[in-house]
């Protein structure tokens, strides 16, 4: 009986302490990662930047296919939004410990790896859920976007599903900073694909054949699809099977990621790149 008791208390200080690490981590992480804007510039990248992608890529969607699909522009590239935030601003956590040579440091201490990596993630699927209501609401100002016919709970849940999944690829990439000295190259190539393949832009059904397998297999097209589902008046539980993907999707990424993070960190290790730029 004791022997249950020590060992039910051991498991809940454990839990405890991975959860306390799991969260100081995350915001600590965070607020480093900002640490050089002040506030008017970082209300700018989060209200100005989407601003300009939105009339950027809504007017000349609109102009190509009719301004009547004004509004499929505007949910697609506010869900980019998300992909944004979860592939750069978390490969730019996990890299940042090496860029600040904090990263031997983080090696080396005794905390859950786990708790650790995917706590940089966290505040992030926050901060990309913020950037996707920013554009919304710079659709329902400029173009009119009606939002009347759309379940809350149901877009809300879409969009903490699609901010999941795209960090979860953004922890797989993020894995590359500790072995490559320019992974904001391979970043900007997944981001850049994300808007072709993931029909926020372009329908995927409108795609030749083998871009819709590539497009299936990434993070934010379903996603996409939910949100759009929504907005013109569908119900969660019509769009319950692919938000489910979605989610299947970014577990695999986020297990995937921290696969490759412990494989990485041995190899960093080995060949001394932890703080070579």
């Amino acid at each position: 009986m004791l022997h249950w008791i020590l060992w039910g208390t051991d498991m809940m200080e454990r839990i405890s302490r991975n959860t306390r690490i799991f969260f100081e981590g995350a915001f600590y992480s965070y607020k480093a990662l900002f640490r050089w804007l002040n506030p008017a510039t970082y209300l700018a990248s989060k209200v100005l930047a989407p601003l300009t992608i939105m009339i950027f890529f809504v007017f000349i969607g609109a102009y190509a296919s009719g301004s009547n699909n004004a509004s499929f522009y505007v949910i697609g590239n506010s869900l980019i939004f998300a992909a944004s935030s979860g592939i750069f601003g978390v490969t730019m956590s996990v890299g940042g410990e090496r860029w600040t040579g904090t990263l031997p440091y983080l090696f080396g201490c005794p905390a859950n790896r786990g708790a650790m990596f995917i706590g940089r993630a966290f505040m992030h699927i926050l901060d990309g859920m913020l950037g996707v209501f920013i554009g919304l609401g710079w659709g329902i100002l400029l173009f009119k976007l009606d939002l009347s016919q759309a379940n809350p709970l149901a877009l809300l849940l879409t969009i903490l599903v699609t901010t999941f999944s795209t960090s979860g690829l953004g922890l797989l990439m993020g894995c590359l900073s500790l072995i490559t000295r320019n992974v904001m190259l391979v970043n900007n190539t997944v981001y850049f694909a994300l808007l072709i393949f993931s029909g926020a832009n372009i329908p995927v059904e409108e795609l030749p054949a083998w871009m819709q397998v590539i497009a299936n297999g990434l993070p934010l097209t379903r996603g996409v699809a939910c949100a759009r589902t929504i907005i013109a008046g569908g119900s969660l539980t019509e769009i319950m099977p692919l938000l489910k993907e979605e989610l299947l999707i970014g577990i695999i990424l986020t297990i995937l990621g921290y696969f490759l993070f412990k494989v990485f960190e041995i190899q960093a290790k080995k060949l001394g790149t932890l703080d070579i730029f």
